[in-house]
């Protein structure tokens, strides 16, 4: 079984619910047990973009589907639950990244791993320390190293 770290975000509707419910959807996937979800984070949207904050976490599970088979697995889900593809950076409902699959790198037209940008979104790092500090991001190094170096000054958390 290998170990995956989903990223969960939603800044449109009811999005505490919407997060709820996409884990409880990730543990029902075939082949898949949620272990572990993070506290869900607010954080503003890339690019200053005049949209809804999002609501942010992470889940680590357990899965014998290959990676691209999990990517299909999260894709189907976001669209279940009503993501409708447009524009890059758009609001959304939910959006689940694959960010790790155990120490995989991975790089495919569909699917890159570690997912690009990891260690640059706060969104992504928060939850993580929280579950695993100590992972190491490959080709990155740890999650705490590269969470010291971002600026983390204040960042909201809201309980859910």
């Amino acid at each position: 079984m290998a170990h995956a770290f989903v990223g969960l975000g939603s800044n449109l509707g009811e999005r505490t619910h919407t997060l709820r419910r996409a884990v409880h959807a990730l543990n029902r996937a075939p082949r898949c047990a949620v272990l572990r979800v993070s506290r869900f984070h607010a954080s503003a949207p890339l690019g200053g973009l005049q949209q809804p904050w999002y609501l942010n976490a992470v889940a680590v599970m357990t899965t014998s589907l290959a990676p691209h088979a999990l990517l299909m697995e999260l894709l189907a889900i976001e669209q279940a639950m009503g993501r409708q593809r447009s524009t890059r950076w758009a609001s959304r409902i939910l959006d689940l990244d694959l960010l790790l699959f155990d120490d995989l790198t991975l790089e495919s037209p569909v699917l890159k791993l570690p997912h690009p940008g990891i260690a640059q979104r706060s969104f992504v790092l928060q939850p993580l320390m929280e579950l695993a500090p100590q992972l190491v991001i490959p080709g990155l190094g740890p999650v705490r190293h590269l969470w010291q170096k971002l600026d983390t000054a204040a960042l909201p958390h809201v309980d859910a």
